[in-house]
């Protein structure tokens, strides 16, 4: 058991490593950025890059922007009553918002205002970030003008500081993925989850913890995001796996496989839809009539989302 504990201390010391490294070396672009810091890139798309956590300013706004990093990095310690699960903003949005292809928080920042089919009217980016409270983190919305909202909207807009508004910016989002060879499967999602991704997250999917705090999140359970969540629908995921997975070797899955361990991934339970209507099949009906949505369907035996 002493032998067990030692070699998981030690994995889990290894990826520590891993993880500073690879945020150092995506926080250092060879050149600094400069206030206007996008470029044409071809097909029309601009390349941007948010300014460096040494150039935020020192002033009040400063203190405001470096509040918003707090709770963006340490979501559960600064924002806990909204917050119903083990996850951090950073969890999904790498590199403390930064990150391209990673959903970064700048790109979300020069998308708003804007129409979401979800809700069906037009956001602000403050409601946005209501709905991750609301479905990534599993918790319950700060209301607009709360001084965490305050902070994140902030860092958001120190973060985009140059970024082009409205116009395509290179990284916004998380890539999409063509459609795969073959359909998704959870059998061979499963082999390519055991392989590269296990180490981390553990064969239960589950978060792992060092000295008290989440070193890699749950990616399904109790701890995780709802099925509200748009990481809960399989092109998302596995847009997200191919750029970013596993940590610091991004671009390293095929395709395919990172299609299949989308769909493993999400082919497990997790916290229902807030807006639940008391029955699975017409809360899919309502809100999950994709072919990229797994609630509502039968996975060895279980219907996903059901108690």
């Amino acid at each position: 058991m002493t032998q067990r504990l030692e070699v998981r201390h030690a994995v889990i010391a290894a990826m520590l490593i891993l993880m500073a490294a690879y945020a150092i070396a995506a926080d250092e672009p060879a050149s600094a950025p400069s206030d206007a810091a996008s470029k044409a890139e071809p097909g029309g798309a601009r390349a941007f890059s948010p300014p460096l956590e040494a150039a935020m300013p020192k002033d009040d706004f400063g203190k405001s922007v470096k509040l918003g990093e707090q709770i963006f990095m340490h979501t559960k310690e600064f924002a806990g009553k909204y917050v119903g699960n083990a996850l951090n903003c950073a969890s999904c949005h790498l590199d403390a918002g930064r990150k391209a292809d990673s959903s970064p928080i700048w790109g979300a920042y020069i998308s708003y205002p804007a129409y979401r089919s979800k809700n069906g009217h037009i956001n602000s980016f403050a409601e946005r970030l209501q709905g991750c409270f609301r479905y990534s983190m599993n918790g319950k919305a700060p209301p607009l003008g709360d001084p965490v909202l305050l902070a994140l909207e902030t860092y958001a807009y120190w973060l985009a500081k140059g970024a082009p508004v409205g116009e395509k910016v290179k990284g916004r989002g998380y890539p999409k993925l063509a459609a795969p060879a073959q359909p998704p499967d959870f059998q061979r999602g499963g082999q390519v989850y055991a392989q590269h991704c296990a180490l981390c997250h553990g064969a239960d999917g589950q978060w792992q913890t060092s000295a008290g705090k989440m070193v890699f999140p749950p990616l399904w359970g109790a701890n995780s995001f709802n099925w509200g969540a748009g990481m809960h629908e399989i092109q998302n995921a596995a847009g997200f796996i191919k750029a970013n997975m596993p940590l610091g070797l991004g671009g390293t899955l095929t395709d395919q496989q990172a299609w299949d361990v989308a769909m493993f991934m999400d082919s497990h339970e997790r916290p229902q839809d807030p807006r639940f209507t008391g029955s699975v099949e017409s809360t899919r009906t309502k809100y999950h009539d994709s072919p990229n949505s797994m609630y509502g369907k039968s996975v060895n035996g279980h219907v996903l989302g059901s108690p």
